[in-house]
């Protein structure tokens, strides 16, 4: 785990790294490597806050199912049927696209979050219907339930569609349903207009382009990202996620509801060998082969100016959690983040 930490340093010029890792009995170890701050070169705290980017869209999705559960939404019920009239683009059309194609990213709706980084950087507030208006000037990528294709926008839908069947502020729901349910101590859906993370953290930074220093982003506004990536939480908080929601205790997902979550399609090119296929995308969550032992493990990974996380946990009972203090802009950052992660899933 140390080593993997230390490449996330060298080679992706990361100033700090910081992971959990979890044991079948629920004992934790707690990792740091790097500085915490560039300017006073203070340690990176162990087991910061950080913010979990796209983490997030598992803790959106567990909501939605427990409503599935709750007889309150339907998987396959078109976007339509809850929000009559608001998804409608360029070749777009809610009547056409299923809950469950929001959740699993086969909706064929277009991203958006390129579109809102310079909002997030510089602290401006955007409502939930603000970010899908945004989204909503883009072509649809693809018909509905043809392909797969991540996009941010499914989960934007994915929150308005909670708050409009509970009647109350997704933040609220996730912390009721998720978080105190659990008993998550440092995990919170940030409030709006809310730009610190609230409990010692490291801090976050951002390259503008290659050769250009990292600059400190700590203090933004994630309101843009919402349901898709506004969360903060610690790497052993998440550990206890994905293990709660793996463990078959039913503390967060009925047996249905988990069965429907872990039902995946592939994420890979369609060309690519079935047998070679190690990624496959479920409803908020990925399972993921790991090379050097073989086991699947179930998680997501994040990306919002400042950090990069990846977190999963394992059928064994194993879970890891690693987060790198500076956005990850390539798929080389994220692989190395997956390669930590999988430290730790795999030590035997």
């Amino acid at each position: 785990m140390r080593q993997r930490l230390d490449t996330l340093l060298h080679s992706d010029r990361a100033l700090g790294a910081l992971a959990s890792a979890m044991d079948r009995n629920g004992n934790l170890r707690t990792y740091t490597a790097g500085v915490g701050d560039r300017d006073t070169h203070a340690k990176v705290p162990r087991d910061g806050q950080v913010r979990i980017g796209s983490v997030t869209k598992t803790f959106t999705a567990v909501v939605v199912l427990q409503l599935v559960h709750e007889g309150e939404i339907a998987l396959d019920a078109s976007v339509e049927t809850y929000l009559p009239g608001l998804v409608r683009g360029k070749g777009i059309d809610g009547q056409k696209i299923t809950v469950r194609q929001l959740l699993q990213h086969t909706s064929g709706l277009p991203e958006y979050e390129g579109d809102v980084t310079n909002d997030i950087l510089e602290r401006r507030y955007l409502s939930p219907r603000d970010a899908l208006d945004v989204a909503l000037g883009h072509e649809a990528v693809f018909t509905p339930g043809t392909e797969w294709g991540y996009s941010s926008t499914n989960y934007l839908i994915a929150g308005l569609i909670v708050q409009k069947v509970t009647g109350r502020p997704l933040a609220e729901e996730v912390d009721r349903r998720v978080i105190r349910r659990i008993g998550l101590r440092h995990t919170y859906f940030p409030a709006p207009g809310e730009t610190t993370i609230r409990e010692r953290h490291p801090q976050g930074y951002r390259q503008d382009h290659a050769d250009a220093p990292p600059r400190n982003v700590t203090d933004i506004d994630p309101s843009a990202s919402w349901a898709a990536g506004a969360m903060v939480s610690t790497n052993s908080d998440l550990n206890r996620f994905f293990s709660a929601l793996l463990d078959g205790g039913e503390r967060l997902l009925k047996e249905d509801q988990l069965k429907e979550m872990r039902t995946t399609v592939p994420m890979e090119d369609p060309n690519v060998p079935a047998e070679k296929r190690r990624y496959h995308a479920g409803l908020g969550i990925v399972s993921v082969k790991l090379p050097s032992c073989g086991k699947v493990a179930w998680g997501h990974s994040g990306a919002i100016p400042g950090y990069g996380t990846w977190a999963a946990a394992t059928d064994d009972g194993r879970a890891a959690s690693v987060s790198m203090t500076l956005e990850p802009k390539s798929g080389e950052a994220v692989k190395h983040l997956e390669e930590a992660m999988e430290a730790a899933l795999c030590d035997r």
